[in-house]
């Protein structure tokens, strides 16, 4: 598994449920993530069973995020298929005193790089809240281009992309 220079990274298991529960209570994190109506204990509990059949079913999935100099769990990270489409999808939240640190992009960046390095996929997509503007900052400090406005995870999203092409020329 991936790691940087900060974070580890370590798959869900069930008993990560109240973690995660607690990790997208708060409004500033679970507004930018569908809001309560995707964020509350039940449609969580369904969301920890797709992140852990896409281990099996994918190769990939969201992953529980750490730092390695204390282990304190910040957030997730990871690549899985976005629902709607089924193409592959960078996604990454922190708990709100972690944002404006580095961490969103050291985590995406290096999904980025496992995805198209190691996983050998050709294209990987990133979705955010359209005022999520700290989303889209990391977005293109990675490379990842606008492709525009749809609907995502039942509300509107800005939609940003990376070719592997892109990706082996700008990563050189």
């Amino acid at each position: 598994m991936i790691e940087t220079e900060r974070l580890y990274f370590r798959k869900f298991t069930e008993a990560d449920l109240p973690w995660l529960i607690e990790n997208r209570a708060p409004t500033a994190v679970n507004r930018y993530l569908g809001g309560i109506k995707m964020q509350n204990p039940e449609a969580l509990a369904v969301r920890l069973k797709f992140y852990m059949d896409c281990y099996e079913k994918h190769g990939v999935g969201m992953y529980v995020m750490g730092l390695k100099e204390t282990g304190e769990l910040i957030g997730a990270s990871g690549l899985q298929p976005l629902e709607e489409t089924g193409e592959i999808e960078v996604g990454y939240n922190l708990e709100e005193k972690h944002w404006r640190q580095g961490y969103g992009y050291e985590c995406a960046f290096a999904w980025l790089k496992y995805g198209f390095e190691t996983a050998g996929f050709d294209r990987i997509v990133a979705v955010a809240h359209p005022e999520n503007t700290g989303s889209w900052r990391i977005m293109e400090k990675c490379g990842m281009s606008y492709e525009g406005r749809q609907i995502h995870y039942g509300m509107e999203c800005v939609l940003y992309s990376i070719s592997s092409q892109k990706w082996n020329e700008i990563s050189r």
